[in-house]
């Protein structure tokens, strides 16, 4: 009989099976995404239903939600991997929609922090559930192509948020924002008793480090606050600066911690995978970016340009809308070239949108010729980016730990949006804008952009170098 040539490699299929678990999986994760995107859009709507609150005020339904994520979130992983991925995820289903309810309800702006707080907890549960679950079900060989759609999901819910969040804001108030959640969230419950299977990689012990979670709410917390109070007259600058300083010294705190506590929130030696390291770092900057970004978009287009909540969330559409099938390519070329080409490209694409916006768009508006172009580039850039940081990361991961992999590669990004939308209320929060108000956050961003681009250069995950490891 004669053998095969070395440079055989098998066809993998892959199941039906596993596009059903992934559709079940994205209704989750579109409804969470959209929830965030609508809340972009609505912001200004809310503030003006609460008169007595502060825009700072408000910025903690967003940042509070992303704070208390990113520290549940790793956690939840585990959570998910001990008790039942299938099993939590739909508890965190129903966990999100209650709270999403209760958001839509508040009768101020510290009760809807208070829901937003419970929402993210719910949202923790389910979304590394979610993805263990997509990646369980596809073989290894075609994750890439998986994560390539699941970045897709992401990017159609980023690119459906603000036009139909400002359709329906206009249309039944922002409370329905909220409200739209609850049909979504039920139908993903009956979908998943029908379709998911249970999948665990079963722990043999599990506590919770409340010590860990708390270094990180309280650190993140400290930075958070420092940077939206620095043009309050409550504070100077000094005392806020401390405040970021003490932030970043009770985050790092958790170094000689994890060290310490045998059961740490997460393993610090997940990091010595530089891959997983470096794509980390590369989500925090690339996340504060994208907040920046997408929040001063609509202060753009309803402070500058004075266009309505639903025409504002429509002119913001074709950038994201560009994201899913970028996404979707991108997905397909990683399986065969590997993560950092696209990831240093997109990076610099994203560094040229905002040069775009920080030099072209000024306050006449001409949406087709100053500001379409680089919604486009900037669309492109996200659809090259974002799904394939979240793949890098848990690409040279064992299965054990895919669930808190992903979660942390989620945490970090939240950190980063918690940064970026302090940033954003920082500069953009006021009364009276005015084109010279959006420079400082376009620079910023641009910045952002170029220090993630430089921190993609070191992941490794071209299929060669995996082959030749083996």
């Amino acid at each position: 009989m004669k053998s095969l040539p070395q440079t055989y490699v098998p066809t993998v299929k892959i199941a039906p099976s596993a596009w059903q678990v992934f559709a079940v999986a994205s209704i989750a994760i579109f409804m969470a995404s959209l929830d965030s995107t609508i809340l972009y859009a609505g912001f200004n709507n809310i503030l003006n239903s609460f008169p007595n609150s502060k825009a700072t005020d408000l910025s903690w339904a967003m940042t509070g939600y992303s704070i208390v994520y990113a520290a549940m979130l790793i956690p939840a992983g585990g959570i998910a991997d001990k008790y039942g991925r299938k099993k939590i995820f739909m508890l965190g289903t129903f966990f999100f929609i209650s709270a999403s309810f209760a958001c839509g309800a508040s009768p101020s702006v510290f009760w809807l922090i208070v829901a937003r707080i419970f929402q993210s907890i719910g949202a923790c549960l389910l979304t590394p559930a979610a993805l263990a679950l997509v990646l369980d079900a596809f073989p290894k060989e075609k994750r890439m192509i998986a994560m390539g759609a699941w970045g897709a999901v992401g990017a159609l819910a980023a690119a459906l948020g603000p036009g139909i969040g400002s359709y329906i804001i206009d249309v039944g108030g922002w409370e329905w924002a909220f409200f739209i959640n609850v049909p979504i969230g039920l139908l993903c419950i009956w979908q998943s008793s029908k379709i998911l299977h249970e999948s665990t990689q079963p722990r043999d012990k599990m506590r919770m480090d409340w010590i860990g979670m708390l270094q990180l709410i309280i650190g993140v917390g400290a930075i958070a606050f420092g940077i939206v109070e620095m043009k309050s007259p409550d504070w100077n600058h000094l005392e806020l600066i401390g405040i970021i300083v003490l932030g970043f010294a009770i985050i790092l705190s958790y170094i000689p911690w994890a060290k310490f506590n045998p059961e740490p929130l997460f393993e610090l030696s997940l990091f010595k995978n530089k891959t997983f390291l470096y794509a980390n770092l590369a989500g925090i900057t690339f996340a504060i970016a994208f907040s920046i970004m997408f929040f001063s978009f609509f202060f753009w287009m309803k402070n500058i340009w004075h266009f309505n909540q639903t025409l504002a969330g429509t002119a913001i559409m074709p950038g994201p809308l560009t994201v899913v099938p970028t996404a979707i390519l991108s997905g397909r070329i990683v399986s065969k070239i590997g993560h950092r080409p696209l990831l240093v490209t997109g990076s610099f694409l994203f560094a040229l949108s905002g040069l775009w916006f920080l030099l072209i768009p000024d306050a006449n508006p001409n949406y087709l010729r100053d500001w379409l172009p680089g919604l486009l580039l900037n669309g492109i850039s996200i659809g090259l980016v974002m799904p394939s940081l979240s793949s890098a990361a848990v690409y040279g991961l064992p299965p054990k730990d895919y669930a808190v992999g992903s979660a942390i590669n989620q945490a970090m990004r939240q950190i980063g949006t918690v940064i970026g939308v302090s940033i954003a209320v920082l500069f953009l929060a006021k009364s009276q804008l005015t084109v010279t108000d959006f420079r400082p956050t376009y620079l910023i961003y641009i910045a952002l952009a170029l220090i993630t681009a430089f921190l993609c250069i070191p992941i490794k995950t071209h299929p060669k170098h995996f082959i030749a490891a083996k």
